[in-house]
């Protein structure tokens, strides 16, 4: 097969529904769980949509790289680079919580072009291809049009490799968990990215992410016409340490200053 240079946007989004049927057929089964550390689970369907993936993006693209969460880096010789996050939210799937997705982003020149973050539990499949507008299931999206804090809803992760960072985040949770509609904390980044990319959520806040969490979501919110930066306010983002604001366009001033004044 002769590679061709770009992927196609309804290629990868065929791809993330079979991978979530995957998931989804195999959701009230029993799992066999492994432990990637203390409490970090990983299960048999984590693989199993990651080696189809994998495989797609291999058969078609061989010469790209790719960086998936159970496999890590896989080096090919082109500039582009896959990030997959095969089912994110796998604790909440490993205990039968239908919120966990399938995320799938491609990099072309330095940066994400294409991202696609499809939940198999509601049928919800949110995409974005740079320049062209962010959709859910085809009709196009936009972040709210909250202004106000305390007419905001929020959503965050915590760390645990950093318990300075943890204490940082639980000090600017209760915060804002007192003072807006609400925190939520969901256990699935890329789902509750989208979700500030349609309005479902105004604003998501993290520290200390994987690339693979972001690369497709962050996207798609800058596609719907939602602010992405990191946490001091900067939009050279995506990079370690992957700490990373996400929100609707008219609370980002108040977000970033509250993030340096709760330190």
């Amino acid at each position: 097969m002769t590679e061709i240079t770009k992927p196609e946007l309804a290629q990868v989004i065929e791809w993330a529904k079979f991978a979530g049927a995957i998931a989804r057929q195999r959701f009230h089964s029993a799992h066999d769980l492994g432990y990637k550390g203390s409490t970090d689970l990983v299960t048999e369907v984590d693989h199993q949509c990651e080696e189809y993936l994998v495989g797609e993006i291999r058969r078609w693209f061989p010469s790209h790289s790719i960086l998936t969460e159970e496999s890590g880096s896989l080096n090919g010789g082109s500039g582009d680079c896959w990030y997959i996050d095969p089912l994110d939210g796998t604790i909440n799937y490993a205990h039968r919580i239908p919120i966990y997705v399938i995320s799938i982003a491609w990099q072309h020149a330095g940066k994400i072009q294409l991202g696609v973050v499809y939940d198999p539990s509601s049928d919800e499949c949110y995409f974005a291809e740079r320049g062209k507008g962010a959709y859910l299931n085809s009709k196009p999206i936009h972040p709210s049009t909250v202004t106000e804090l305390e007419k905001s809803l929020h959503a965050t992760a915590f760390t645990r490799r950093d318990s300075n960072l943890y204490e940082r985040n639980l000090h600017v949770f209760n915060f804002l968990n007192r003072s807006t509609q609400g925190v939520r904390r969901m256990g699935c980044a890329a789902l509750e990215t989208c979700y500030v990319a349609c309005g479902k959520l105004d604003a998501y806040w993290f520290q200390n992410m994987n690339a693979w969490d972001i690369a497709a979501a962050m996207l798609i919110v800058e596609e719907a016409g939602g602010k992405v930066t990191s946490l001091t306010g900067s939009r050279d983002y995506f990079k370690p340490p992957y700490s990373v604001l996400a929100c609707a366009p008219g609370i980002q001033a108040q977000m970033l200053e509250l993030f340096r004044e709760l330190k």
